[in-house]
């Protein structure tokens, strides 16, 4: 037995897509609706290895896309969820939709099941940007989606891509001014990836698509973190953005190291101080789920100090950075015995800064955060 608390969050992944966009990594199928009843079947399967509700503070149900489901069956997941997860009193619950999903009976659905929080995969208000990124969506939807879902939900999130191929600061910036003029509660701003599987990936080497020059992706992100406090987001994550009250709780405990319970294929979890991830093939998922296999394909439980490495590295990407004093409390490691002279050459090159004990990205460090993390963890 361990004596680790439970976790409070839970993760459920519904891997259903109208179609799988050029710059997708993650675990999708697209056009595969014969699967859905066999992926019920494999998700309540798996969930029952539980044996006992778990209640949590925060649930996310993410994808893919949940509302691709028929009404029928995203009613089935809900139910399916909320019986094994139970929300407590107060607790956020996430579901992400595609814009073009959403519709009067669609949130009316997801507000009878007690979803109180909608993160729409928006990306980019702009048509030409939304044409290269594959898409299936036009503005005038993303408004009328977050009109739909403002009264019946707590909290309406958006996500937005910047330096997409050919996309220009101009019309980045009018992204921007869009969403803040439509007010959705949280914003999330993502430099597009180039992920080794991809269609994008593969039409970059074969010179059929041109990422976005450096300086460009640079003056980008320096636009949102420059415009959205302006206008009343706070800056709390390297991403992520949030009015008063509305951060996304169920990120926030990836980023400060807590566990959480998560289900379905692809599903990575913390739970007992081991990380699980799922196989990532929904068909090899369901066949070993309904064969009464284990469904999980990486497993691992990292030492003290590579679990304190990784609460550091995910403690930094939050605004507030990291408390050298709590960090030592929890962890049982002090800093500059953990990484102290990487943290100094950081300090050094103005990539870290130290405000009283907190360590934090600076706004330099914030622009090739992503470069600092090997430097930190060396797992």
């Amino acid at each position: 037995m361990s004596d680790l608390p439970p976790p409070r969050a839970a993760y459920v992944h519904v891997p259903f897509c109208a179609r799988r966009c050029g710059y997708c990594n993650f675990t999708v199928v697209a056009g595969r609706d014969d699967l859905v009843d066999a992926y019920l079947a494999a998700l309540a399967r798996e969930l029952s290895s539980l044996a006992e509700p778990r209640p949590v503070a925060t649930l996310f149900v993410g994808g893919g896309t949940p509302t691709q489901l028929p009404a029928a069956a995203l009613r089935k997941l809900l139910e399916l969820i909320r019986r094994w997860f139970p929300p407590e009193e107060g607790a956020e619950f996430s579901v992400e939709a595609n814009p073009s999903n959403v519709d009067t009976a669609l949130v009316d659905l997801l507000a009878r099941e007690g979803v109180n929080r909608l993160s729409l995969g928006a990306q980019s208000f702009d048509a030409e940007t939304l044409a290269v990124l594959e898409r299936d969506h036009r503005a005038d939807q993303i408004e009328r989606a977050v009109q739909l879902a403002r009264p019946r939900m707590t909290s309406v999130s958006l996500d937005l891509i910047f330096a997409a191929p050919g996309q220009t600061l101009e019309a980045w910036r009018t992204d921007l001014e869009t969403a803040c003029r439509w007010q959705p509660d949280h914003l999330s701003t993502y430099g597009l990836t180039w992920e080794k599987g991809t269609a994008f990936f593969g039409r970059r080497a074969r010179g059929l698509l041109q990422p976005a020059d450096e300086e460009l992706e640079r003056r980008m992100y320096e636009l949102a973190l420059d415009t959205l406090p302006a206008n009343g987001w706070e800056h709390y994550e390297v991403s992520n953005f949030a009015r008063p009250g509305h951060r996304c709780r169920h990120n926030e405990v990836y980023w400060s190291g807590g566990s959480y319970y998560a289900a379905g294929p692809g599903a990575s979890r913390h739970v007992d101080g081991w990380r699980e991830t799922n196989h990532r093939s929904t068909t090899t998922y369901i066949r070993r789920v309904l064969a009464g296999e284990d469904p999980v394909e990486q497993r691992e439980r990292l030492a003290p100090e590579d679990r304190a490495r990784e609460r550091l590295v995910l403690g930094l990407r939050r605004s507030v950075g990291v408390d050298a004093r709590q960090f030592q409390a929890s962890t049982g490691y002090a800093l500059e015995t953990l990484e102290g002279a990487a943290i100094e050459r950081l300090v050094r090159q103005r990539l870290l800064c130290w405000n009283g004990p907190r360590l934090q990205l600076t706004r330099e460090g914030l622009m090739v955060s992503d470069s600092l993390w090997p430097e930190l963890v060396r797992v």
